[in-house]
Parts: C-alpha cells; structure tokens; sequence
C-alpha cells in the first residue's frame, strides 16, 4: 500500500478514535440502577434511515437488563402499523463502565454505546456511534422513566444533540402512543 495512503488511513482513524474518547461517560456508572422499564423520549441522528422514518416514530419502551456474565440485555417494544414489534439486543460490558459495544446481527454494523448522564430514576442520555462499511454515523437516545419529561431535560437533550454535530432536523422529540406499549403489544 502507498505510504501516503497509509498515512491518511491511520490518520482517519486516529481521528475516529479521537473522536470517540470526545464522548463523555457517566462519572461512577452504576449499572444495576440502569435496568428496569424505559421510555424512549427524544431519538437524534444524522444516518440516512432516520432520515428516512423520521416522520414514521413514535415514542416506544424499553427493558434493560443484565445477563449471567454481566452484559445488558436491551429490548425494545416499538409500535410498527397497527401492531407492536420486539428488538433485542446485546450490549457487551467494555473496560470503561457506562460504555458498551454492539454488533448488529441484521446490518453487521457495529455501536458504540456511552451512558453520558443519567440520576438512574428520571432519565439517561446515550450516545452511539455507528460504523458500517458505508460509513459512519451518530445517534444519541433520551430515556426517561415516565412518558414525559421537564423542559429542562429536553433541552440538554437538544444541546448535546448539537455538541455531537447534530443538527435541528436531525433531533426529535417523539409523539408519544397509545396505551399498547404498556402491554408490550
């Protein structure tokens, strides 16, 4: 390979590193009060399918918790047509609490997961990066506890929305459902 490539290919990812370690963490991360029943308030991202369902999302649940070697088990129940449809996904421990990877089994895309802030029994703010052979993109989660949160938190979801590059049209604040999310469907 041309040196030159070399060079701007390590420098990219030196980048990409660099840009990861820019993401906070939760000071003191303290997982078994992440788990439980939660909602998802606020979704941003600039990749193309949220682009694309935008206008199509609704608020949904979901369930956190912590399998036998202490990984999390996230499932989420989101409202698809007139029905209710279930993903699960295995968020693995890494070294730095409060930060985890995923493998999409679907896309082959792998999720950089951070828990940037949470009080554990009102909200959480999470931040993925996500890398496919496409691409990269962003996209950062407000949970909450309730269907419903203080302006207050609202808006620190838009503002580190836009720390992340975020722009307006790619943060939204999700319509919330009907009583079927409380039955899982």
């Amino acid at each position: 390979m041309h040196p030159t490539l070399l060079g701007v290919l390590g420098l990219a990812l030196l980048g990409a590193l660099h840009a990861q370690d820019g993401v906070p963490l939760q000071t003191d991360f303290q997982q078994d009060k992440l788990l439980g029943r939660w909602y998802s308030i606020g979704l941003a991202s600039n990749s193309n399918w949220f682009k694309e369902k935008k206008h199509l999302m609704k608020m949904c649940t979901t369930d956190i918790s912590t399998t036998a070697d202490g990984n999390l088990e996230v499932t989420s129940t989101y409202p698809k047509g007139d029905q209710c449809e279930k993903r699960n996904s295995l968020y693995t421990k890494t070294e730095q609490p409060g930060r985890f990877s995923y493998t999409s089994p679907r896309w082959g895309s792998k999720h950089d997961i951070h828990v940037v802030e949470t009080n554990y029994d009102e909200y959480a703010l999470v931040a993925t990066q996500i890398f496919k052979n496409t691409g990269s993109s962003t996209m950062v989660l407000l949970y909450s506890r309730t269907k419903e949160l203080s302006p207050e938190r609202l808006e620190r979801f838009t503002q580190f929305s836009r720390e992340q590059g975020l722009k307006d049209e790619e943060i939204l604040i999700l319509p919330q459902t009907g009583e079927k999310l409380e039955g899982q469907g």
